[in-house]
Protein backbone atom coordinates (compact mmCIF):
# COMPACT_ATOMS: atom_id res chain seq x y z
CA UNK A 1 0.00 0.00 0.00
CA UNK A 2 1.32 3.17 -0.46
CA UNK A 3 2.09 5.81 1.69
CA UNK A 4 0.49 9.49 1.52
CA UNK A 5 -3.41 9.48 0.74
CA UNK A 6 -5.28 7.60 3.43
CA UNK A 7 -8.14 5.74 2.26
CA UNK A 8 -12.01 6.19 3.34
CA UNK A 9 -12.84 3.61 6.35
CA UNK A 10 -15.97 2.46 7.97
CA UNK A 11 -14.82 3.16 11.45
CA UNK A 12 -12.57 6.87 10.13
CA UNK A 13 -15.33 10.29 10.31
CA UNK A 14 -15.11 12.03 7.22
CA UNK A 15 -17.73 14.63 6.26
CA UNK A 16 -20.70 13.86 4.11
CA UNK A 17 -23.58 16.04 2.38
CA UNK A 18 -26.91 14.71 2.20
CA UNK A 19 -29.79 16.34 0.50
CA UNK A 20 -33.57 15.93 0.88
CA UNK A 21 -36.61 17.96 -0.49
CA UNK A 22 -38.34 20.13 1.81
CA UNK A 23 -37.23 22.24 4.92
CA UNK A 24 -36.59 20.73 8.28
CA UNK A 25 -37.60 23.19 11.42
CA UNK A 26 -35.20 23.56 13.97
CA UNK A 27 -36.48 20.47 16.03
CA UNK A 28 -34.77 18.66 13.59
CA UNK A 29 -31.11 19.15 15.08
CA UNK A 30 -31.81 17.30 17.77
CA UNK A 31 -31.42 13.85 16.34
CA UNK A 32 -29.02 15.19 13.95
CA UNK A 33 -26.89 17.21 16.67
CA UNK A 34 -23.66 15.97 14.51
CA UNK A 35 -25.04 17.52 11.08
CA UNK A 36 -25.39 21.02 10.10
CA UNK A 37 -28.89 21.68 8.66
CA UNK A 38 -29.28 24.40 6.03
CA UNK A 39 -32.71 25.19 4.49
CA UNK A 40 -32.67 26.53 0.75
CA UNK A 41 -34.65 26.57 -2.34
CA UNK A 42 -33.81 24.92 -6.18
CA UNK A 43 -33.75 27.29 -9.32
CA UNK A 44 -37.45 26.45 -9.82
CA UNK A 45 -38.11 27.42 -6.05
CA UNK A 46 -38.33 23.67 -5.16
CA UNK A 47 -37.64 23.87 -1.04
CA UNK A 48 -34.30 21.57 -0.21
CA UNK A 49 -32.74 20.59 2.81
CA UNK A 50 -28.87 19.79 3.10
CA UNK A 51 -27.06 18.04 5.92
CA UNK A 52 -23.38 17.88 6.75
CA UNK A 53 -21.78 17.16 9.01
CA UNK A 54 -18.52 14.82 10.02
CA UNK A 55 -19.81 11.17 10.65
CA UNK A 56 -18.42 7.85 10.77
CA UNK A 57 -19.91 4.98 8.51
CA UNK A 58 -22.37 3.65 11.25
CA UNK A 59 -23.81 7.32 12.12
CA UNK A 60 -24.37 7.67 8.71
CA UNK A 61 -25.99 4.76 8.26
CA UNK A 62 -28.15 5.88 10.86
CA UNK A 63 -29.10 8.97 9.95
CA UNK A 64 -30.12 7.37 6.43
CA UNK A 65 -32.45 5.41 8.27
CA UNK A 66 -33.61 7.88 9.78
CA UNK A 67 -34.34 9.71 7.33
CA UNK A 68 -36.26 6.97 5.16
CA UNK A 69 -38.16 6.22 7.95
CA UNK A 70 -39.59 9.72 8.21
CA UNK A 71 -40.54 9.12 4.26
CA UNK A 72 -37.92 11.62 2.87
CA UNK A 73 -36.61 10.67 -0.59
CA UNK A 74 -33.18 11.29 -1.04
CA UNK A 75 -31.93 13.81 -3.51
CA UNK A 76 -28.16 13.30 -3.43
CA UNK A 77 -25.41 11.72 -0.61
CA UNK A 78 -22.16 13.10 -1.06
CA UNK A 79 -18.69 12.79 0.30
CA UNK A 80 -16.72 16.08 1.04
CA UNK A 81 -13.63 15.03 2.86
CA UNK A 82 -12.38 12.86 5.00
CA UNK A 83 -10.96 14.57 8.16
Amino acid sequence: MKKGKQMLTLDQPATYEIKVPGHFDESWSVWSEKMTITAESEDDGSPITTLTGLVDQAALHGILRRLYSYGLPLISVNFIKDR
